[in-house]
């Protein structure tokens, strides 16, 4: 009989310098080439404030520090109270690790105040690392804009309201760019908030920031919650190409839809027994007021899938006939196929807000404060990208570790626990700091292409 005794593992404390989140250099390598924080280093400290030593540029960074390790918790600052020099040096923070008593107290301060700045700070970003978002196969840049819900209940924080998920909460509208979904604007709403309400003017700002960040054409896309003409002249006016979900107007009936498409519709398929679908294009004037205020009227194309089952995917007979009516606006030339999946791919967001809420844990925002909110959800456009900037690049390393099937995204909670959270050894020589991966770690190689990539730019 053959006897296997387990080694037994002795833990002990030691004195050397062993960092955690070594991953934040990459962030402060990234930010520290921005002039944002300088801009904001140079805003007045009230001299009343707790440590008002500490400037506004080293609150915005040691949050957005916070971020890309995926929390948001004030109280997550105290963290780094064990190495701060080490945090200091990473982030770029010039005086010190502000308290999270501080960090509440300034956030508060500075509140919504920075939204242009921060957003403009996004853009730049992408210029200094010769970035763009990346297109369709078709060559347009798809612009998805998207209500997302964020879980706030049992809370009694500004803004907080019913959502039309079922539970309190905020409704933020998220923009996002590319195929690889970098985040190009965001807006806190309160819960209770239509999506369509401040949507022209949001509209308007993020197709400014989409053309600033890409030199292709966009193709923006919306849900019928933001069906307005409204919003459909913005983007004639602008001459992007668009898919937006189209509702049912009054008049128009399932069963008006159903009679018309049997009389003229020409591509009718079966996919099984019970089901047909109709598929095809009709064209409807639509009126809207362009940027000088004056009427004008256009022919738009509407791009319809029409879907009858008389049984069940079961194989049961439906007593009354289910109608299934999908119509969509758009301005593009494409097959009527390459329209409805072009919407379809409009799903996607979910993933990118799944991202945001989970994987950074950005949903139970950390401020009673309204406009304190709105300042972490517009510091999250700066760390989601940030993140997400590292994680594609990660992919283009021959020594990343491999992946079973290929990959296009590497997903934020991926980037956070392999390459923000990564282990490092710190100590001095002379006059140098030396940061050391350990050689037991895979995905060191990865860390180091893209520190040159990003540090070295």
């Amino acid at each position: 009989m053959r006897w296997i005794f387990m080694k037994k593992l002795v833990i002990e404390f030691s004195n050397e310098r062993l960092i955690t989140p070594s991953g934040l250099s990459l962030v402060g390598q990234m930010l520290g080439k921005s002039s944002f924080i300088k801009k904001c280093n140079n805003m007045k400290v009230d001299g009343k404030r707790s440590q008002s030593q500490i400037k506004n540029g080293d609150i915005l960074l040691s949050y957005i520090g916070l971020l890309c390790q995926g929390k948001t918790s004030y109280d997550a600052i105290n963290e780094m109270s064990d190495d701060p020099e080490y945090y200091k040096l990473a982030l770029g923070i010039t005086r010190a690790i502000p308290s999270a008593e501080t960090l509440r107290q300034r956030m508060d301060d500075i509140g919504s105040s920075l939204r242009e700045e921060i957003l403009n700070a996004n853009v730049a970003m992408f210029h200094t690392f010769h970035v763009q978002p990346s297109a369709l196969e078709s060559g347009l840049v798809p612009l998805d804009l998207d209500v997302t819900p964020m879980d706030n209940s049992k809370t009694h924080k500004e803004g907080v309201a019913h959502t039309y998920k079922g539970f309190d909460g905020y409704a933020p509208m998220m923009a996002y760019i590319g195929t690889e979904g970098f985040l190009a604007n965001t807006e806190l709403r309160e819960g209770s908030q239509h999506c369509q309400c401040n949507t022209p003017a949001f509209l308007k700002q993020t197709l400014r920031l989409g053309h600033q960040l890409t030199d292709k054409q966009l193709l923006v896309r919306m849900d019928a919650g933001n069906d307005a003409a409204e919003n459909l002249g913005i983007l004639i006016e602008d001459g992007s190409w668009f898919i937006v979900k189209r509702n049912l107007r009054r008049g128009e009936s399932k069963e008006d839809w159903i009679a018309k498409v049997k009389e003229c519709c020409k591509d009718i398929r079966n996919p099984r027994d019970g089901k047909t679908v109709y598929i095809g294009s009709s064209w409807k004037d639509v009126a809207y007021t362009d940027s000088e205020g004056e009427s004008k009227t256009i022919t738009m194309r509407i791009v319809y899938e029409v879907i009858e089952r008389t049984t069940d995917k079961n194989g049961q007979f439906l007593l009354v006939p289910d109608i299934e009516c999908n119509t969509i606006w758009t301005n593009l030339g494409w097959s009527d196929d390459d329209i409805i999946n072009g919407y379809h791919a409009h799903g996607e967001c979910e993933q990118f807000h799944s991202e945001i809420k989970t994987d950074m844990d950005v949903e139970r925002l950390p401020s009673g404060k309204f406009d304190t909110n709105e300042l972490v959800l517009e510091l999250t456009v700066l760390a989601y990208n940030i993140l997400r900037l590292i994680g594609q690049e990660s992919l283009k390393s021959r020594r990343a570790p491999k992946t079973k099937h290929p990959v296009k995204r590497r997903r934020i909670r991926t980037v956070i626990g392999n390459l923000i959270q990564i282990a490092g050894h710190v100590t001095t020589h002379g006059r140098r700091i030396v940061l050391a991966i350990g050689c037991s770690n895979v995905w060191r190689h990865a860390f180091m292409d893209v520190y040159k990539r990003f540090a070295l730019a």
